[in-house]
């Protein structure tokens, strides 16, 4: 979007609110360029209804009507002290009304993201300096040149193959790989670009905006941010690592569901050619500083911990490089599917196409004959094929099955996010939260709370200044300046819930995917739960202060000030609906979902659309419940199952 002057004013004023700096190293938001850092996060955004909305809202921000919204009386934003600035903001987060909140939080997240990842007019920003955070470190020299070698087309193209894969993630890349050696002429048709380990270590900004999803960037109601990874590889180039196989119980629960063979050897053979493919091992999993507060409190409470098994090559160095793989791995360790799938898919001939946006599937008669997308550029792009397989991700792949007339009922029903929240809590010593192995140890402590299998596990995770801010509050500027001074000495358990309940992905009249997400009152007892839970993990492993995303601003000092059972109430009052607690999903699933009738399910037993019987969907978005673990092993050993009943049938 381009703003005008009244915008940029008003959005400078907001930031500015959120961060004014110290008046000494620290910068206000506006004079590091943080307006336009959120400018171009938010002119990603494909949908327009989103920017037009934003467009009013500072239009009218400085306005005598929003003064009277905010309690200023009929006063300008721009009229008012610091203080009153803040109480204003303040007055909107904790607001009872929720989509208040929601635009509270929106406004929040843009400006602290921003602020954290924008190098500034010296490309370094001083906070970094203050906390120790290190510049982008840039390409490594001796980073080889790119393996693979992708398909741009600038002018209006037409491609003839036996089956066009949409998405190249941990779904499509597997998929493609099995069918093309399989003997039959595969096109890969993806969204975003090719990144490999020369582009890497560029910082948290460059890689937001390259390689992950530019939207939607949270649920309709404001209840949760959304993170997915948008590039040739998907997810897997930017993922954790974690590598843990479908569980058992979930995969009989599955088979329940009318897939008998989650709970055979076909899905359990497929689990272990995956995990084979990828490299899974534990033997680069040592303890990071932030794993081993994980495992320190666990076992000082008798807790289950474990280490975590992770698809990376011995030349993962598990330290300071692996803490920036989040953002892409220098070091080409880590076994994504672009190093791996995609590699035997090239090999065995299939074409692979990047920043090819596919909009709709053309079907004739019951049956899918070709699908067609355009560039960046807005070349047109068809692909004729026998067959379709769709892995474009759990929003993605039912906004694109809409789109291209699919009517079944359960197109976009029964979506999962694993609902994710931190608790940080600060320690004497440095932590260093952004360095260590990405994930290495879990405690699985809760993850069955009421004996069906649902519940909530703990793991850390890379820590950096920009996306770390999503799961904290803000409680006024010189409280988060504070929080944010003390974070090279912070460490944030994450609690990640197997959410039983479910949301929606729609599309709006233009055909973008709209997410409607509540957390259900059954699923917030868990996650708070898994909130204390990680609370009594940091004070066992010595934490001096430890703090909750609530909005609310709840936090205790072992000790000194407040204690367990009141941070337990004080979460507790404070809340689960949109906008009270800070939380994100980093896995999308189940929002096309695999199934014994149309009644219950998107697609058949094979992953085949009722609808239409040459459309397979090979993705997370295939899962017929949540598995309560990370699931890229999870998605790959789907997408090889239904592609090798897919292959079959064709051959």
């Amino acid at each position: 979007m381009e703003p005008t002057a009244e915008q940029r004013a008003a959005l400078g004023m907001i930031c500015d609110t959120f961060l004014p700096g110290d008046g000494l190293t620290l910068p206000a938001a506006s004079e590091l360029g943080t307006v336009d850092t959120i400018f171009s996060i938010l002119g990603r955004n494909p949908r327009e209804a989103e920017k037009k909305q934003l467009a009013m809202l500072l239009g009218l921000w400085d306005s005598r009507l929003v003064g009277l919204l905010t309690g200023n009386g009929p006063r300008r934003f721009s009229a008012l002290p610091q203080e009153r600035r803040e109480a204003a903001l303040l007055r909107l987060g904790d607001s009872g009304l929720a989509p208040v909140r929601a635009i509270f939080q929106a406004l929040k997240g843009a400006a602290l993201l921003a602020y954290n990842v924008t190098p500034g007019p010296t490309g370094v920003n001083p906070l970094w300096e203050q906390i120790g955070y290190p510049a982008p470190a840039g390409a490594l020299v001796s980073a080889p040149q790119p393996t693979l070698e992708p398909l741009r087309f600038t002018e209006s193209t037409t491609l003839t193959c036996d089956v066009v894969v949409i998405g190249s993630g941990a779904g499509g890349g597997a998929a493609a790989a099995v069918l093309a050696e399989s003997g039959l002429d595969v096109v890969v048709l993806e969204r975003g670009n090719y990144y490999d380990d020369r582009d890497f270590g560029k910082g948290e900004l460059a890689a937001l905006t390259t390689m992950y999803a530019a939207g939607p960037a949270a649920s309709a109601e404001g209840q949760i941010n959304l993170v997915a990874g948008s590039c040739l590889g998907g997810g897997t180039v930017v993922n954790w690592s974690t590598s843990l196989p479908t569980p058992d119980r979930v995969r009989q629960e599955w088979a329940e569901l009318g897939v008998p063979q989650f709970a055979e050897a076909e899905f359990g053979d497929a689990l272990e050619v995956v995990s084979k493919r990828i490299g899974v091992n534990e033997r680069r999993s040592p303890l990071s500083a932030r794993d081993a507060v994980l495992e320190r409190g666990a076992r000082e409470l008798g807790w289950d911990v474990n280490t975590l098994p992770r698809n990376v090559s011995d030349a993962c160095d598990a330290g300071v490089e692996c803490g920036r793989c989040g953002y892409g791995c220098r070091l080409g360790a880590k076994q994504s599917v672009a190093k791996t799938w995609l590699s035997d898919a090239a090999a065995h001939g299939a074409r692979l196409v990047v920043d090819a946006d596919v909009r709709r599937i053309e079907v004739k008669n019951g049956r899918a004959e070709a699908v067609s997308g355009r560039s960046s550029g807005g070349a047109e792009i068809t692909v004729t094929a026998r067959a379709v397989v769709v892995a474009a991700g759990a929003i993605q792949t039912p906004a694109l099955l809409r789109r291209s007339g699919l009517r079944n009922k359960n197109i976009g029903r029964h979506l999962r996010l694993h609902p994710a929240a931190a608790v940080f809590g600060v320690f004497d010593e440095e932590i260093r939260p952004w360095e260590g192995g990405l994930q290495t140890r879990i405690s699985r402590q809760h993850a069955d709370l009421d004996g069906n299998g649902y519940g909530v596990i703990y793991e850390t995770g890379p820590t950096h200044p920009g996306l770390g801010t999503g799961f904290m509050s803000w409680r006024g500027a010189a409280a988060f300046r504070s929080t944010m001074l003390d974070f090279a000495r912070s460490n944030a358990v994450g609690v990640i819930t197997r959410d039983r309940d479910s949301g929606t992905v729609e599309v709006d009249k233009t055909g973008e995917a709209i997410v409607k997400y509540k957390l259900s009152d059954y699923d917030a007892a868990h996650l708070h739960r898994g909130i204390v839970g990680a609370a009594e993990i940091l004070e066992a492993a010595g934490a001096r202060r430890i703090f909750s995303g609530h909005q609310a601003g709840v936090s205790f000092e072992p000790g000194t000030r407040g204690s367990l059972a009141e941070f337990d109430a004080a979460c507790k009052a404070a809340g689960y609906g949109p906008g009270q607690c800070a939380m994100g999903a980093l896995h999308i699933m189940g929002s096309a979902r695999m199934g014994g009738t149309p009644e219950l399910s998107a697609t058949n037993p094979d992953g085949v659309t009722w609808d239409v019987a040459n459309i397979v969907v090979a993705d997370g978005s295939s899962f017929p419940t949540a598995p309560g673990v990370n699931p890229m092993v999870s998605i790959e050993a789907i997408a090889y199952m239904n592609a090798k009943r897919l292959a079959a049938q064709l051959s």
